[in-house]
């Protein structure tokens, strides 16, 4: 039985993002997720204008008049959302968490989908692969999507991202879209984490993994940050506690100097995996949580369209 509270907060997700679907984004998900093959449908009499590549030559030679073979888009796609679920997620500084953020994106993507009959899956990692649900179509089931997303608990707190894409790899054949919702975070690399005053590392990557990914699937990142994961507020002394580790860190956010070296470190860090994502051709949204985020996606999404429009 859901809380009614969960179902209230699932409904007003619900009706949100679905007014967002409906006047900004219907056309461009249509643009920026096409198709990846075609379908047989028909042959019929060549007519002017028609590619002759497309004869179809045994037809034409048994009725001894020119016959083309028709084809139509493959339209029906496959998106398949993977949800970071570890523990930094539940840290917001602002109305809401990152992923209280990652479940309203979830639904912006599960619901434009449906609406142009496509399949949406949904796999939720932490260190592991923790939840697997298969692609399906429906309202009934982009529902189920935003509820695992916001209410799942995980066994584990820490962050795996590579087990997740190969999981990718082994349950989809055919080329779909894959969309990683993750902060990137991973605080079990970092180096003397005391002097570094919880600043975090990003996920190690495989790089030759992701790349072969992105050769076989159209792999989309959208990075979801709090604004004091990249600058520290002067609020004293803190005492901190980390959501992967448990590990109690003390830091005195009112040393400028250390605030400033905190928020560079973290604009490299950030700009780091934007440069290696973009280095195997990987497009990364990077949303935070105290800002709208519905102009963001719709920039996003319309130069998206406007490339491979001109590719």
């Amino acid at each position: 039985m859901i809380p009614r509270e969960i179902l209230k907060r699932i409904r007003q997700i619900e009706i949100r993002t679905r007014r967002l679907v409906t006047e900004s984004l219907a056309g461009q998900y249509h643009s920026v997720f096409k198709g990846h093959g075609m379908n047989f449908e028909e042959v019929r009499e060549y007519q002017p204008g028609d590619d002759i590549r497309a004869l179809d030559w045994n037809v034409t030679a048994r009725t001894n008049v020119p016959h083309v073979k028709k084809f139509v888009e493959e339209r029906e796609l496959t998106v398949i959302l993977v949800v970071d679920l570890s523990g930094s997620g539940l840290f917001g500084s602002g109305r809401q968490s990152k992923r209280e953020l990652a479940a309203e994106i979830a639904s912006v993507l599960a619901f434009s989908a449906i609406r142009n009959n496509d399949k949406v899956g949904l796999i939720l990692f932490t260190e592991e692969v923790e939840k697997f649900i298969a692609p399906g179509k429906g309202r009934r089931h982009v529902l189920r999507v935003i509820r695992e997303v916001l209410c799942f608990e995980p066994k584990l707190s820490g962050t795996n991202l590579n087990r997740a894409l190969e999981f990718v790899r082994h349950i989809s054949s055919h080329r779909s879209i894959v969309i990683v919702l993750s902060d990137f975070l991973d605080h079990h690399d970092s180096k003397n984490r005391r002097a570094m005053a919880l600043s975090q590392s990003m996920i190690s990557l495989s790089f030759s993994a992701i790349k072969q990914l992105n050769r076989r699937h159209d792999l989309i990142v959208i990075q979801l940050i709090d604004r004091y994961e990249m600058e520290l507020p002067n609020l004293g002394l803190l005492v901190l506690k980390d959501a992967e580790t448990g590990e109690v860190v003390e830091v005195d956010t009112t040393d400028l100097a250390k605030r400033r070296r905190f928020e560079q470190r973290q604009r490299e860090t950030h700009a780091n995996l934007a440069k290696m994502l973009g280095s195997v051709d990987i497009e990364i949204l990077q949303l935070q949580t105290h800002l709208p985020y519905d102009r963001q996606l719709i920039h996003f999404f319309g130069n998206r369209s406007k490339k491979l429009h001109r590719t």
